[in-house]
């Protein structure tokens, strides 16, 4: 059973893949989504075993217990004995997420050229730091109003920070770095996604019109020309088949060589703190890394670390979501975990417009800002195609690649910051 169950978390994103590049309706659901879908319903129909009430009480927000701690309560018998299988169950779940969300974190900042990507932000660097406060400033605010009713509320509000300056990717790296409850995780990660894709219609249906009343309309003069470079080198993200194609298997061999280096010399980092810390200490040091590896020509030129990395976070997507308990997930007081979503995703929005407004920002810069920290680089040629505005393509990427790196320092700091205000 866990030879099976490790080979269908490896080998199943293949099947996800398959089905998003051939069904137009699986396509617009995306690939993560849905392997967030298919864990849920592996996590909940019974196919794993659950664990008694026992077992779960003693688990208080950890993935697993220690082997030798469950052996001796078997034996002991305060727990029944199918809890042993259960707790290798969970063992297995939290190594995979333990190795890949490194690894692709790491594999996924080697494929940036960051340097390039900061020259070409200049124009729009005003609107990134106004996103980011409005964003630091509704996490804090939701910290304070809902610190009472939220269990961990500081693990969340860094996982908000996170998922609103990177991305998916950087909300799976700080679930790690602060050992959130795969549940809470899960819960959190859903609410995003709904309440995002109604932001995201918003933004490409009414959003213009509406800031356009308090903003100043795009200047073209104040563009940056698109370079058509960068737009082929968007739209080969969702290309997977450079995976499998046999002159692209050295290169895959040096990447994931080099991803393990750097995932070493950071978990060896990890025994010079407390091991409340090692977590985060771990993926910090690995975004430091991988950040000056990809300044290497040599290495950055390597295409296919991008597309590695996302196969490692639909891999840790469907892990994660198999160990989400929908009831237990619905047991705990959701609606205030709702409700701080909720403000941080519209009333960041709402603060970016407001600060916007002093420094002159345009409209397109400031939906453009949003739409690149919020869902990432490749949703932003998609969104400045509904804006009629190819002119903000690159300063969007821009932006999106700078969230990418920034979004685990700032929301693992975040996080502890707000523990420290308990």
């Amino acid at each position: 059973m866990i030879i099976l169950l490790v080979l269908f978390y490896l080998l199943f994103p293949v099947v996800l893949i398959y089905l998003v590049h051939k069904n137009p309706v699986f396509a617009k659901i995306g690939v993560v989504l849905l392997a967030y879908t298919v864990g849920l319903i592996i996590g909940n129909i019974g196919i794993l075993p659950e664990g008694s009430e026992q077992y779960h009480s003693l688990l208080n927000g950890r993935v697993r217990l220690p082997v030798k701690e469950v052996a001796t309560m078997v034996a002991d018998g305060r727990l029944p004995e199918g809890d042993l299988y259960v707790n290798q169950i969970f063992s297995t779940q939290d190594v995979i997420m333990t190795i890949v969300i490194p690894l692709a974190i790491i594999l996924l900042i080697l494929s940036l050229n960051v340097k390039r990507w900061l020259r070409l932000a200049k124009t729009t660097f005003i609107s990134l730091i106004l996103a980011l406060v409005s964003v630091l400033s509704m996490v804090i605010l939701g910290f304070f109003l809902f610190k009472n009713d939220i269990p961990e509320i500081w693990k969340v509000g860094g996982m908000l920070i996170g998922v609103y300056s990177g991305g998916t990717p950087n909300l799976a790296s700080i679930q790690a770095a602060l050992e959130v409850d795969p549940s809470i995780f899960i819960l959190t990660h859903t609410y995003d996604m709904l309440l995002c894709a109604i932001l995201l219609l918003f933004l490409i249906s009414f959003g213009q019109p509406v800031f356009n009343l308090v903003l100043p309309k795009f200047n073209l003069k104040a563009g940056t020309k698109t370079d058509e470079m960068a737009l082929k080198e968007v739209k080969e993200l969702d290309n997977f088949k450079p995976l499998i194609q046999p002159e692209n298997f050295k290169s895959i061999g040096i990447v994931v060589g080099l991803s393990i280096i750097i995932f070493g010399i950071g978990g060896g980092m990890s025994f010079l703190v407390p091991e409340s810390m090692a977590m985060a200490v771990v993926i910090l040091t690995i975004t430091t890394l991988a950040v000056i590896a990809s300044f290497i020509p040599a290495i950055n030129r390597i295409k296919v670390s991008y597309q590695l990395g996302m196969y490692l976070i639909i891999i840790f997507s469907l892990v994660v979501a198999s160990m989400g308990n929908l009831t237990y997930m619905f047991n705990i007081d959701f609606i205030y975990l709702f409700l701080y979503v909720a403000l941080t995703v519209f009333g960041s929005l709402i603060i970016h417009v407001l600060l916007s407004i002093p420094f002159r920002i345009d409209t397109d810069t400031m939906i453009i800002s949003s739409t690149a920290l919020i869902y990432s680089p490749p949703f932003v040629p998609v969104v400045a195609g509904a804006l009629k505005n190819k002119e903000i393509i690159l300063s969007g990427i821009a932006i999106g690649v700078i969230g990418y790196v920034i979004g685990n320092y700032l929301g693992i700091f975040t996080g502890y910051f707000l523990q420290s205000m308990l």
